[in-house]
């Protein structure tokens, strides 16, 4: 188990870390106590049928659920709901690209109207299942290529938000912190909800490697944590050629369909307990 690393102030879930001469380092039991406590929503993708979503859901504080489409069917995203509710985690949809045979991942151009029609089909139908078992949706998390996309294209970005925003106003967006996404949604004013990854490895422009890339991936739990720890408590993530990308981050992302999602979530949590780090959604 790591050391406990030092606690930094927080307001509106950005971290800001204690300030130390340029170049200076210290170890973990040297740093300056605080009194106030950083938090981090832990998110992850689930409804996707893969085998831990259960054990995932005492882990998590936030679940964004496949909309069927890229994955899953409505047994396993009632399921996902249900199991969701009893441990008191916020849900959010995940809707993707009309893409099953790639699981959602393969690039796609949809002009906007038929974008628009997947989208809606998508939200509406997860929606009804949610509110049949007595809750709302929270937030709305694009999956896969649409999610990447969404993050670098502008015009993409912007028709995400205004179906979103058509389907339900009051939902918050789930993207890549600092991706086009972030900044389609302050145009309209809908809540965002900035997301790093501690399982995908970043480009040094901020973006995900893509999964292509052998590195794409994180196999490694302390290597996962290592990556969680350097976004919460510096603000910044180490790109695959060793350069510091900025990232203020209001949520981590596990994905679920991972090997090594439980193992992920189980390491994260017990370091953050021991980090002063509470997860909250």
């Amino acid at each position: 188990m790591p050391s406990p690393i030092p606690l930094f102030l927080v307001k509106k879930m950005r971290f800001f870390p204690v300030a130390r001469p340029h170049g200076m380092d210290y170890a973990p039991e040297q740093l300056p106590k605080q009194d106030i406590y950083m938090h981090i929503d832990l998110n992850a993708d689930l409804g996707e049928g893969a085998p831990h979503d259960r054990a995932l859901l005492a882990l998590v504080s936030s679940v964004n659920i496949s909309c069927g489409v890229h994955a899953g069917d409505p047994d396993s995203l009632a399921a996902a709901i249900r199991q969701a509710l009893l441990h008191g985690v916020r849900i959010g949809a995940h809707p993707s690209f009309p893409d099953r045979e790639h699981a959602g991942r393969a690039p796609m151009h949809l002009p906007f109207p038929k974008l628009r029609n997947h989208l809606l089909y998508q939200l509406g139908a997860l929606d009804a299942l949610v509110r049949a078992q007595g809750t709302r949706l929270a937030h709305v998390k694009p999956h896969g290529a649409l999610y990447n996309q969404a993050a670098d294209d502008p015009q993409l970005a912007e028709d995400f938000v205004l179906i979103v925003q058509e389907f339900d106003p009051s939902l918050a967006l789930v993207g890549l912190a600092g991706g086009e996404l972030y900044h389609a949604a302050r145009q309209v004013g809908m809540g965002f909800i900035a997301e790093a990854f501690a399982d995908r490895r970043y480009t040094s422009a901020g973006t995900l490697l893509p999964r292509a890339d052998e590195r794409a991936l994180i196999h490694d739990p302390q290597m996962a944590l290592a990556q969680s720890l350097e976004i919460i408590t510096n603000g910044f993530v180490t790109a695959v050629d060793g350069s510091r990308v900025p990232v203020q981050a209001d949520t981590l992302c596990l994905h679920g369909d991972t090997p090594e999602a439980l193992l992920f979530a189980q390491t994260l949590r017990a370091a953050f307990l021991e980090a002063g780090i509470q997860v909250r959604a």
